[in-house]
């Protein structure tokens, strides 16, 4: 129990650098001598993913959008918070599993969140609650996030 509330905090933390930095800087590598022991000290084996740091990605937009939505709208927006938030929290627990069908049970919950996502995307631009390339970016990660998945729930 203790290690998932750590996961929670540690995600969150995450969420708000992520929210504070611009987006497109988000995930430039630090250069220079001290940037690897930046980047790589004390890093948990789920953030040395790719699907990891996107999911993060995702969920700082999803957030961005739940911010902007108009007080009639917020089931909506509870339901997107829940869902992408659920995505980076699941790859982290099945990653912190040790058999192979653990691991793969919270990349399939995982999974299904992203897809929930991804129509949650739909449904806010077709309300027009988000701009055209706003929801493109979103549901361009979306994809990308449930095609690494889908390879690694086999």
């Amino acid at each position: 129990m203790l290690v998932l509330v750590l996961v929670h905090v540690h995600v969150l933390v995450l969420v708000l650098v992520l929210l504070l930095v611009p987006a497109r800087s988000s995930f430039i590598p630090a250069t220079g001598p001290r940037a690897a022991s930046i980047t790589l000290h004390m890093m948990l084996d789920y953030e040395k993913l790719d699907v990891y740091r996107c999911s993060l990605q995702f969920l700082s937009i999803a957030l961005r959008l739940t911010m902007r939505m108009p007080r009639g709208y917020s089931y909506l927006g509870d339901q997107l918070r829940r869902a992408a938030t659920s995505i980076p929290l699941n790859i982290a627990e099945g990653t912190g599993k040790v058999s192979p069908s653990d691991r793969a049970h919270f990349h399939v919950i995982a999974r299904g969140s992203a897809m929930e996502c991804g129509a949650l995307v739909d449904v806010v631009r077709i309300l027009g609650l988000a701009n055209e390339s706003e929801a493109r970016e979103a549901k361009d990660l979306v994809v990308r996030i449930v095609s690494m998945l889908s390879k690694m729930c086999r």
